[in-house]
């Protein structure tokens, strides 16, 4: 109890700056389809957030390094807040993008002080417990901004960003007024694509259709929802449902990850995806109930790879690289991010709502192929690391799940 009271404000400022930032992306969908925006052009909004998260990502650290952890979480703070409130001057979907481009910047930003500022101070009695209430306040805050998202749309468009635009100041609070002491900078990760691909090819890939999954979801999935009649409240069960679906599958896919080769069961989640992608588009006629529990099972079956592929790459990482392979497979999941909403809107466009799940089922199949491949390459390690939860929030999360991985090896 003490350890969680003492990180507190750390876990307030992460659950208020989830509900600004999980709203963002449906209410830019909803309401720039509502002013005329092409579904491409929604799809790019989605892109442009990954395009800022990867410029925070690299930004972050050196940030901090310059000016500290609070003035740099105040400056990320200050851009998320501009970027939300900026959308009432100006309806435009390029201008829009620049906004999204800022709002990136901050999540990625924010987030990178955040664990950094966790990672100073955990120690390894607390370390698992600080990352469970961590996982928690992230995961129970994007869970709870699905629901606000019918009521957002519900509001005049200023009224609907300004909430926003609050809850991301609000969120700066916590932490200015933390009696916890401000840590010592850490040294920015170096950022080595190439360590992911030679540790794990397989995971590079994984983590690319984990990409691919989400990101198109996340950020596409309001498109789809209207195409398919769905309500703007309906529209939050809907993504609520995948994020619900997603927090469900983290123990018994770990469970499973320990157990088993972790590439038969990124295998069998991807055949388990396909399955989804395809049930999904078959009952899109079917009644709410059925679209939403059809969005939780996809969930169920794509959230949980990406968490999947950085554990069976760990397997064949030094302790001294962790670090830095969990930024290099961040690396590839924001290239993916970045490529898939506007692909995927485009193709909605052209092709239907159902074009969506046909292209992930795509990406899927081929990360079938390509694991049944690689299994006949190599096998797996016999000193396996721990499965454990991977956000996908900064490049320096590998800090703060590094030490836990090599804690408890099988």
């Amino acid at each position: 109890m003490r350890m969680l009271l003492s990180f507190a404000s750390l876990f307030l400022s992460v659950a208020l700056l989830q509900l600004s930032s999980g709203g963002v992306g449906p209410l830019d969908a909803l309401t720039g389809l509502e002013a005329g925006f092409s579904k491409a052009e929604v799809g790019f909004l989605g892109s442009a957030h990954f395009f800022g998260f990867f410029i925070g990502c690299w930004w972050a650290p050196r940030l901090m390094g310059s000016v500290g952890h609070s003035r740099a979480y105040a400056t990320f703070t200050a851009m998320g807040a501009i970027g939300l409130a900026a959308h009432v001057v100006v309806a435009d979907p390029y201008f829009w993008a620049l906004f999204r481009v800022a709002s990136g910047i901050c999540v990625a930003g924010c987030y990178t002080v955040i664990e950094a500022w966790l990672q100073a101070k955990v120690t390894n009695e607390t370390r698992g417990r600080a990352m469970g209430s961590y996982r928690i306040a992230d995961m129970g805050a994007s869970f709870v901004a699905q629901f606000m998202i019918g009521a957002l749309a519900n509001l005049e468009t200023y009224i609907a960003y300004n909430i926003l635009t609050i809850l991301c100041c609000a969120s700066l609070l916590p932490l200015a007024l933390t009696r916890i002491a401000q840590p010592v900078t850490p040294a920015a990760t170096r950022l080595r694509p190439a360590l992911a691909w030679a540790c794990s090819p397989l995971g590079v890939a994984a983590v690319l259709v984990a990409a691919l999954s989400s990101a198109s979801f996340r950020m596409v999935g309001p498109i789809y929802g209207q195409e398919v009649g769905l309500g703007a409240d309906q529209i939050g069960y809907f993504l609520a449902a995948f994020v619900a679906g997603g927090a469900l599958a983290q123990y018994p896919v770990g469970w499973l990850a320990d157990k088993y080769d972790r590439r038969w069961v990124m295998i069998w989640l991807s055949v388990a995806a396909v399955i989804a992608c395809a049930f999904t588009v078959a009952t899109s006629n079917n009644g709410t109930i059925t679209v939403l529990f059809a969005a939780g099972f996809f969930g169920l079956t794509t959230f949980p790879i990406y968490s999947v592929a950085t554990a069976h790459a760990h397997d064949f990482a030094t302790s001294d690289q962790r670090v830095e392979l969990s930024a290099a497979l961040m690396f590839f999941y924001a290239v993916g991010a970045i490529a898939a909403p506007y692909t995927t809107s485009a193709l909605i466009a052209a092709f239907g709502p159902a074009a969506l799940f046909y292209f992930i089922s795509a990406g899927h199949i081929l990360l079938i192929i390509f694991g049944l491949g690689r299994m006949r390459v190599r096998g797996t390690p016999e000193d396996r690391t721990r499965y454990v939860y991977a956000p996908r929030t900064s490049f320096g999360i590998g800090r703060l799940l590094g030490r836990v991985r090599d804690q408890k090896k099988r």
